[in-house]
């Protein structure tokens, strides 16, 4: 899955063409990831050509305030917080707060050093499953994806990997798509994201901080998607009971979802 080569949003990606096996893929031109939108030009070619109508946002209040959104033309903005229960509970997430925890890395060592920063995206994304924020999040992004009369609809957080990448994962799962494809899919934003990022990663390092830890903070692991699956199959024991019984979708927009986004070879 390339990344779409727009100039002012990293980590755009369509899922079209995500192979779902028995001849079937994700139909392209319909469902967009991608980083946030905070230097988009909505004039872009590359970016106006997608026809973009809806705007799913999985970031934290404060981190839409500090960075609003350039919609493009056209489309209707979602706000979807999935961390707020987290942040309520133990303040901001590693997930929402990569740039302030790269700017200071006695900070980033003393919070998320030995081996710590794993352990808390693993707690984090096992939130994803679990915490009401995130529950009430990505039922309202599946129903979106569920209307029949939906257009485009693109879905990102602040880096476009942890928040965004488990939704891929929850939708190319509904769709049938096997954990190796998830897998892989998953894991197919980590150069992007560390090309985003690769000024701070520069910097962190030049201040004396772990390279390590700082690829543990943008890059995104096995273990991590991994956490999360193991908390669906723990709850739920499928991602179609997740969806129906945890996050409350409704079946008429499951089968709506996989008739829009399902397309079979010629």
């Amino acid at each position: 899955m390339p990344a779409i080569p727009a100039a002012t949003v990293a980590n755009l990606r369509d899922l079209g063409a995500v192979p779902l096996g028995g001849g079937r893929s994700v139909r392209a031109g319909l469902v967009f990831r991608s980083g946030q939108l905070d230097r988009l030009d909505p004039a872009e070619p590359v970016v106006a050509a997608l026809g973009i109508r809806t705007v799913v946002d999985f970031r934290t209040a404060r981190e839409r305030a500090e960075r609003p959104d350039h919609v493009p033309v056209g489309a209707r903005p979602l706000v979807a917080d999935v961390l707020a229960d987290q942040l309520a509970a133990s303040g901001l997430p590693p997930a929402a707060r990569l740039k302030a925890l790269l700017a200071d890395p006695a900070l980033a060592e003393q919070l998320l050093g030995g081996g710590r920063a794993r352990t808390a995206f693993t707690r984090t994304y096992r939130a994803f499953v679990h915490s009401a924020s995130a529950r009430a999040s990505y039922r309202a992004f599946l129903t979106e994806l569920g209307d029949p009369f939906a257009g485009p609809l693109l879905f990102h957080c602040s880096a476009g990997k942890d928040r965004t990448g488990w939704a891929a994962t929850i939708v190319l799962a509904l769709l049938g798509a096997d954990e190796e494809t998830t897998m892989a899919e998953y894991l197919a934003v980590n150069p992007g994201v560390r090309t985003a990022f690769a000024p701070l990663i520069e910097g962190f390092t030049a201040q004396g901080g772990d390279p390590e830890l700082a690829l543990s903070l943008v890059g995104v692991l096995p273990e991590y998607l991994e956490a999360a699956l193991e908390e669906v199959a723990t709850r739920y024991g499928t991602m179609e009971r997740y969806v129906r019984d945890g996050l409350g979708v409704p079946d008429e927009a499951v089968t709506v979802l996989r008739e829009r986004l399902t397309v079979y070879a010629a």
